[in-house]
């Protein structure tokens, strides 16, 4: 078993980018001593829709913050799904990029994120899209990495279960009037591919939306182990990996596909 401490952290407008770093490190900081997986959601540091933040804090992945993230991680020997980041890349491209830290603090994977929110007119003006598929061992087993919108689009799921993939492990920026989808989402990308899918979302107002919080466990079955409300808070719940193996042989849909 596989304890898991999903940080539901709030990106509110009031607050600079550097308070919120000092702060949600200390939610952090509060997660690692209970579990051996910790995530925090998606474009934290700016908030997930204020591209105008996101495009002062972008930064390489070798930034200062992640540096202090690895080293708790390592201090706790505990895993961090860092959330994600504005990636400033090396050619210039940007970049909304998630990174997993190992228990000895090395960056076990990132995953550029495919699917940018907002049409023509949203994190296509700042970000480019990855293109890799990202799966990588983890407490939770063979993990499949994804973002936010990338949620609504199945076929990359399947492709992540393709590749092995047992769980998948999720930051967001899920804004509160299409929370509902985000909840039958979830549900959904775990049933079809009778794997766990471990979410978190974040809270808090900024650039006119307000995140809808709901950061979510949901096992194999589609049953939801443990749910967020929608404000701060840091939600913890058990995840089995070895339920994967024995739903999948006790329902064994996934052989049935054309």
């Amino acid at each position: 078993m596989s304890r898991v401490a999903l940080v539901q952290a709030s990106s509110d407008a009031a607050e600079t980018p550097a308070l919120r770093g000092e702060r949600v490190l200390g939610l952090l900081a509060d997660a690692l001593p209970d579990c051996d997986l910790a995530v925090l959601p998606e474009l934290w540091l700016s908030g997930a829709f204020d591209l105008a933040v996101a495009r002062e804090v972008a930064a390489p992945l070798d930034s200062s913050l992640l540096d202090r993230i690895r080293t708790m991680a390592a201090d706790a020997a505990t895993w961090v799904h860092a959330g994600s980041f504005a990636e400033r890349a090396p050619d210039g491209a940007t970049y909304n990029t998630a990174v997993l830290v190992g228990p000895d603090g090395s960056i076990a994977a990132t995953y550029r994120k495919r699917h940018l929110f907002g049409f023509a007119e949203g994190e296509r003006t700042l970000m480019s899209a990855g293109t890799e598929l990202v799966v990588v061992d983890t407490p939770l087993g063979p993990t499949g990495l994804a973002t936010c919108y990338d949620l609504r689009f199945p076929e990359m799921f399947r492709a992540l279960v393709d590749r092995g993939a047992e769980a998948f492990l999720l930051c967001s920026g899920w804004p509160s009037p299409r929370i509902e989808h985000w909840r039958v989402l979830a549900r959904a990308r775990a049933i079809e591919n009778l794997a766990w899918l471990v979410a978190a979302n974040g809270v808090g107002s900024h650039a006119g939306i307000t995140l809808g919080g709901r950061s979510v466990v949901v096992d194999p079955r589609g049953t939801v182990v443990a749910e967020a409300g929608d404000s701060e808070e840091i939600l913890v719940a058990t995840v089995e990996p070895a339920v994967v193996a024995e739903w999948r042989t006790a329902f064994p849909a996934l052989e049935d596909r054309l």
